[in-house]
């Protein structure tokens, strides 16, 4: 076969041969030296060395970020788990069932730095019939809150709730957590609570609602015996 006859090589085989024989460069050391890149800060030319080191500080420039990430995550899970158990506290504290959804409201507002809530409940016992939060609630909102799995997060979207809250013109966004039985999860709702803020991006609809579905569970438990137990309903 005539030496022109032969492929070219191309930068695929190279890579395959350096692939395949790791020790290349062991074996020639000065070509590390020799050989020479482009560098991704500017447009200097740096040795195959130089070239390495830099793609190794990125990395740990990325590394350090996402540690940095996973500690300012952490520290703020903490917080969140330190208001919720002092919210929970609070509300263990509350003897006068009458008082409990008040409470509830003023203590998220307080804990979590929340301008806004109101809360509603429904299918109450008869000594709680004639309670404000007891008040003004139509079928249509009863039915959407029965229908959310999770707490609703978002824009205004015009539902009965916002007019529960004491402004109500001021809520940009809300949190629109359904109060039911935990241990049913399927079961209709009994209440909704209604988080609002001026912000309009405080609550979000791609947010995580970890935390909202735990106050709704706490908030439910705590409330549960305001309402008509399932056997006396019947």
């Amino acid at each position: 076969m005539h030496p022109n006859d032969l492929a070219p090589l191309t930068e695929r085989d190279i890579a395959e041969y350096l692939m395949q024989n790791q020790g290349f460069f062991q074996r020639n050391p000065e070509l590390l030296t020799d050989l020479h890149l482009g560098s991704a800060h500017g447009q200097r030319v740096v040795s195959l060395h130089e070239r390495q080191a830099e793609m190794l500080r990125e990395k740990i420039k990325v590394l350090e970020q996402r540690l940095i990430d996973m500690i300012r995550h952490g520290s703020e899970n903490s917080v969140t788990t330190n208001r919720l158990l002092h919210w929970v506290t609070n509300l263990s504290l509350e003897h006068n069932a009458a008082a409990l959804p008040a409470r509830i409201c003023t203590t998220i507002c307080e804990q979590f730095m929340v301008p806004q809530a109101a809360i509603r409940v429904w299918g109450v016992d008869a000594a709680y019939a004639a309670c404000d939060f007891a008040q003004g609630v139509n079928s249509d909102t009863k039915s959407f809150a029965s229908s959310l799995t999770t707490p609703y997060c978002g824009m205004h979207v015009g539902v009965e709730a916002v007019r529960w809250l004491d402004e109500p013109l001021l809520a940009a966004s809300l949190a629109l957590i359904p109060l039911r039985d935990a241990t049913k999860p399927q079961s209709p709702a009994f209440g909704l609570l209604v988080l609002a803020s001026p912000d309009a991006n405080r609550y979000q609809d791609d947010m995580a609602t970890d935390y909202l579905e735990h106050i709704g569970k706490m908030a439910s438990a705590a409330l549960s015996r305001l309402t008509i137990a399932p056997a006396a309903a019947d």
